[in-house]
Order: C-alpha cells, then sequence, then structure tokens
C-alpha cells in the first residue's frame, strides 16, 4: 500500500490525481476505468476539501493499494473531520429536471455508479472511505 498525505484543499486534487494516476498506468489500467477513478478522486477528496474542516484546514491521507488476483484498485481516504457518511446519502432524483433538484448530491451518486463498491468506517477519530474499481 502507498499513501500521501496533503492538505485537504482544492488545489490539491491534481497532486493526488498525479499519485493515483502513476499506480493506475504502471498496472496497464484501461483509460475509462482511470478516467472513472479520477472523476472520483475529484468529488470525493474535494468534499473532503469543502466540508470535513470546516473553516479550519486539516489534512488528508490518501492510499492505493492492488489486488493482483482480481486487478482491482483500491483507494482510500482519510480524515479527521467531523464523522459523514457518504453511502448512507440518498440518492438524487435523477428523473426530476436538473433545474427543479437540489443541489448535492450527483457527484456522490456518480461515484457509487461508476465505481464497484464504495465503503465508509468511523474509526478511531478518523472517517475512512475506500472505493474499489477493477481495472
Amino acid at each position: 500500500m502507498k499513501d500521501i498525505t496533503l492538505k485537504a484543499r482544492i488545489d490539491n486534487i491534481p497532486k493526488v490525481t498525479a499519485f493515483i494516476d502513476g499506480e493506475l498506468e504502471a498496472l496497464e489500467c484501461s483509460v475509462k476505468a482511470q478516467m472513472q477513478i479520477d472523476v472520483a478522486i475529484d468529488e470525493l477528496f474535494g468534499n473532503i476539501a469543502r466540508y470535513a474542516y470546516g473553516d479550519e484546514e486539516g489534512d488528508a491521507t490518501v492510499s492505493f493499494d492492488f489486488d493482483a488476483d482480481t486487478r482491482t484498485a483500491l483507494i482510500t481516504f482519510a480524515d479527521w473531520g467531523k464523522p459523514f457518511d457518504p453511502t448512507a446519502a440518498a440518492a438524487p432524483d435523477i428523473s426530476t429536471p436538473a433545474a427543479e433538484r437540489r443541489i448535492g448530491g450527483l457527484g456522490i451518486f456518480l461515484v457509487r455508479k461508476t465505481m464497484d463498491d464504495m465503503r465508509y468506517a468511523y474509526r478511531d477519530g478518523k472517517n475512512i472511505l475506500t472505493v474499489r474499481k477493477k481495472i
């Protein structure tokens, strides 16, 4: 497992993406899977940066692991901000016209649809969210 710890700021999303993309490219990940993972990084790290620490600044750690037997990438996002379980969020009503929908929830919905699995835990004062994607 490899990881990177950065300040949870929007301007660090490209660093997280570059870190994960480097691992995926070394594993000859498909372009489609890599693009889906990049969108998930943008959404998940972005949510940590925007909401986890309120007006304060804190760290976030992103870890990468790979199961060679199933060719599955495991990407874990950890932060020490306020507890939030994105897997418990209600799916947005996508049948409603965009102009009439409530703001929020669409990004997590997209992550759920494009990743093979998404799990959350709150342990030792940490939010831990892991996504899995067969590459």
